[in-house]
């Protein structure tokens, strides 16, 4: 039997709770999956109307499991740690600091790189079971293009802060997501209905897949970054909010491509079935099948700094580069950059 690290409860009236040393999601006595505590690593909540024991919930907390809560377009809603891991005071206090001079600048900075090296490396990606077709000439020459937009980064860190440059990083960003959507085009069926990256409220099944997947990254994410001792809501290209989880949504943009994107792009290469109601939202099928096809994803070894890591990995390692390079403790931060 197959080790179960990730437990989703997706039905409506399911019930997650603790015997022994296991996890079970229960529905009119039925068990629909379980997982010991040991091997767990996180618990994915993707319905309402699913219940969770307060034993559940305390074991979760005392082995560091955490527990995610994503509605049905993929927009995550909650999140539980237990409170422990918000204790790290120094590292938080770099953090802050660094806002307002160069390491603020320098982080910012790279997460764009490392975004825009990534959308590039994910077309050649797909061009590359596409030689010498105009498919895959059409998507190396998109690559290029998507590449030119990292020399205007070059020139902004010559500024002093973040909040100086962040209108300019964010026109690099967005013309060279705009190029890389226009590119991905070529690669995705007919049938199923694409026309433009769309972000909340679509109901397309390429961008209902996408904006789902997002949603499930963004719980790993803000994971890594707790994990670290960062406060996932004090960012530095995405503007501070109330309630705006800014390090998630900046850190979050280096790993889109490879832990999202190419999933979308083979299962619609495959013909993914996407059931969808009558107001575009996917079926509790459709979401469980796919976030289990995200989740296993996760596990997945890339090459990272010359080894081989599973992807989840990766994303702590680079939430805990932020630590050492905020703290001081190191001179620059590399974001991650994909292999194709």
């Amino acid at each position: 039997m197959p080790i179960v690290k990730h437990l989703i409860a997706d039905q409506f009236g399911s019930h997650i709770g603790k015997y022994s040393e296991r996890l079970k999601v229960t529905q009119k006595g039925e068990t629909l999956q379980q997982a010991p505590l040991i091997h767990l690593e996180s618990v994915s909540v993707l319905s309402k109307g699913v219940s969770l024991s307060a034993d559940a919930l305390a074991a979760c907390s005392e082995a560091g499991i955490p527990i995610y809560f994503v509605d049905s377009r993929g927009i995550p809603y909650a999140s539980i740690y237990a409170a422990g891991l918000t204790g790290t005071v120094l590292t938080r206090r770099e953090q802050l600091r660094a806002y307002d001079d160069e390491r603020g600048l320098h982080l910012g900075v790279s997460f764009a790189q490392g975004k825009i090296q990534n959308q590039a490396i994910t077309l050649k990606y797909l061009a590359k079971n596409r030689k010498e077709t105009p498919e895959g000439e059409a998507l190396q020459s998109a690559a290029e293009e998507v590449l030119d937009f990292l020399h205007p980064l070059d020139r902004l860190t010559r500024q002093a802060t973040i909040d100086s440059v962040r209108d300019q990083l964010m026109g690099c960003e967005g013309n060279a997501a705009r190029r890389y959507w226009e590119a991905v085009r070529l690669v995705l069926p007919a049938d199923y209905g694409w026309q433009a990256r769309e972000g909340r409220g679509a109901t397309d099944p390429i961008n209902s897949l996408l904006n789902y997947g997002y949603g499930i990254l963004y719980g790993q994410i803000e994971r890594a970054l707790v994990l670290a001792g960062l406060d996932p809501y004090a960012g530095f290209v995405h503007a501070d909010r109330p309630g705006k989880p800014s390090l998630v949504l900046d850190l979050i943009e280096e790993f889109r491509q490879v832990a999202v994107d190419r999933v979308v792009f083979g299962l619609a290469n495959r013909r993914f079935t996407v059931e969808q109601d009558e107001r575009g939202r996917m079926s509790e099928a459709t979401r469980r099948a796919f976030a289990q096809h995200i989740l296993d994803h996760l596990e997945s070894n890339v090459r990272h700094e010359g080894k081989k890591y599973p992807l989840r990995s990766v994303i702590q390692l680079q939430a805990r580069q932020i630590v050492t390079f905020v703290r001081r403790e190191r001179s620059d931060y590399v974001p991650f950059k994909a292999s194709w």
